[in-house]
């Protein structure tokens, strides 16, 4: 078999279903092989970054690695902000980009780049493949790396004179990496103190994160929370990992998060933190940071244990496995009615709220498409105010269903995520929440959408500015809206030119009406929705400040 042969049995081999790219000079023998090929269904963007945040959202719906191909250069330097973006968020995706011949590396020919040096700080591993014999062990491998341990992404580079290469295929056993072992099961020792310290607390909180959905352990998460009757926070990434409207949720903590989460897991006296990595967004001023609390840090990733917070007992292993040695060790519930009281009165003192000022309000529309949807959709975002409104005022109750860029936080993800949301998981109504400025940057793949068929809602909250940068300078640089201000095109005439469907909304009597007929068409729909144009996103800390130090009450 050709070397582009045997890349495409590999993938096959591997389960793959869906493979998002775009054609180039240096990978051409493998889209050649692709011509006729139906192993799997290949799916052309209109651009490469397109591709990559596509192949990132199908990965976050379905658990499985995604894929994108590109041609060497430009076209795999354009992958780069998409194989960032899934690196920081820990979401296996396997890129593969074409190569100048090996006898060219390194002597800067036509549409070279060194994209294994490149990606180097942003990849779990890559490859650069010299010999055509090593290619399906390499494929195995990097879908071995990407989908173990913490995810992450895995680039293979693959030089055009190895894809016109011809060997024998032989699919290799699985891989055995001697300097790559992740740990599953916690420590027994460690796992007994836990659960001592827990039954011991008296102020004990459960702050979650990513990595319970990527380790798919909800259900011991929910089984853990009501045995141990503790309240439940949860970062941006561990949105829909406990339903948020249980009685023991406290919502999402952080910059944006509850003003009673916060002000919760600074009162406390124990934090179970499981599968987060207390990253800035929730800490704020780490010399002020829940400082009662001891610390119990559940992570499949040793070096993200202790790295910003001091822990006190540490586990690593994956959080399915450790959740249920720890639900083995709890023999009674900690005594913390009071504690319980306590957080109940936050709750009554800080609570979420926004005040009707007769127009449209970007909340409102939320809210109904919560209420539409009965829940039960898959959101996407882009980057920005409609983000965290989005983060805020949608109830999500089940894993996978909030697909946003957390760490990384890519203006232009949004829309590509909900092709490969939707692609992954063809029955949900999947819905992409918003700005104006973040959805012209990759505005291109409606044609993606309209060509395949891919029925996905836009709901784009247009208050021509590019939101959440005009709402920093407001509160902090004195109103100098510099270059925050921004012209769009008619998102309508637009989204029509393309051969979808595009529906403005100017009153908030249009809101509801404006997203039933939006599910109800079967094509892609563009809802232009014409929001308060200064509307602000709160709760709110300060950058630098402690996490109870928080701006804003009702927005």
């Amino acid at each position: 078999m050709k070397g582009s042969e045997i890349l495409l049995e590999a993938l096959k081999r591997e389960g793959v279903e869906l493979v998002f790219g775009y054609p180039g000079g240096q990978i051409l023998p493998t889209f050649d092989a692709l011509y006729k090929y139906e192993g799997f269904k290949f799916i052309l963007t209109r651009h490469e970054q397109g591709a990559a945040h596509a192949a990132d959202g199908y990965a976050r719906v379905t658990g499985k690695v995604g894929v994108c191909l590109a041609t060497s250069g430009p076209g795999a330097t354009n992958l780069v902000t998409g194989i960032a973006n899934a690196y920081m968020d820990s979401i296996p995706m396997v890129a593969i980009t074409g190569q100048v011949p090996t006898g060219l590396i390194g002597n800067d020919a036509f549409q070279e780049a060194d994209i294994t040096g490149i990606t180097r700080p942003i990849t779990k591993h890559n490859y650069l493949v010299k010999d055509i014999k090593d290619l399906a062990g390499i494929v195995r491998e990097a879908f071995y790396i990407a989908s173990t341990g913490r995810p992450g992404p895995v680039l293979i580079d693959l030089p055009k004179d190895v894809q016109v290469a011809e060997a024998d295929f032989i699919w290799p056993d699985a891989p055995k990496l001697r300097s790559y072992n992740p740990r599953y099961a916690g420590h027994p020792g460690q796992i007994k103190r836990a659960a001592k310290l827990i039954m011991e607390s008296r102020k004990p909180i459960l702050y979650v994160g990513g990595g319970i959905i990527t380790s798919g352990s909800s259900v011991e998460l929910l089984e853990l929370a009501e045995k141990t009757g503790a309240p439940v926070t949860w970062t941006f990434m561990g949105i829909g990992a406990f339903p948020s409207l249980h009685k023991q949720s406290l919502g999402m903590l952080g910059m944006h998060g509850t003003a009673y989460a916060n002000h919760s897991i600074m009162d406390a006296d124990l934090i179970i933190a499981i599968g987060a990595r207390f990253d800035d967004r929730v800490t704020g001023r780490l010399d002020k940071f829940a400082p009662q609390a001891k610390v119990i840090h559940i992570d499949i990733d040793p070096s993200s244990i202790s790295k910003n917070v001091k822990v006190h007992i540490p586990i690593v292993g994956d959080a399915k496995q450790v959740i249920a040695q720890l639900l083995g060790e709890l023999k009674r519930k900690p005594a913390i009615d009071e504690w319980l009281k306590h957080v109940e009165g936050l709750r009554k003192k800080y609570p979420m709220g926004y005040k009707d000022k007769g127009k449209i309000l970007p909340q409102y529309i939320i809210q109904q498409i919560d209420e539409v949807t009965s829940g039960g959709a898959i959101i996407c975002t882009e980057v920005g105010q409609h983000q965290m409104w989005a983060a805020q005022w949608y109830n999500y109750s089940r894993p996978r269903t909030f697909i946003s860029s957390g760490g990384l936080g890519t203006m232009g993800f949004g829309f590509p995520a909900s092709i490969g949301a939707k692609l992954g998981a063809p029955d949900k109504t999947v819905f992409n929440i918003a700005g104006d400025g973040s959805i012209q940057m990759n505005i291109q793949e409606l044609a993606t959408c309209v060509e395949n068929k891919i029925n996905v809602k836009v709901a784009i909250l247009n208050n021509g500015y590019l939101g959440m940068v005009r709402q920093w300078q407001e509160l902090f640089y004195k109103r100098r809206y510099s270059y925050t201000p921004i012209t769009s095109p008619d998102f309508v005439k637009l989204a029509e030119s393309y051969g979808a469907v595009g529906i403005r909304v100017t009153k908030k009597e249009e809101v509801r009406s404006a997203i039933e007929r939006a599910i109800a068409t079967d094509n892609t729909v563009f809802i232009d929705f014409h929001i308060e144009e200064e509307e602000n996103v709160f709760p709110m800390v300060p950058a630098g400040e402690a996490i109870n130090n928080i701006l804003g009450g009702l927005a």
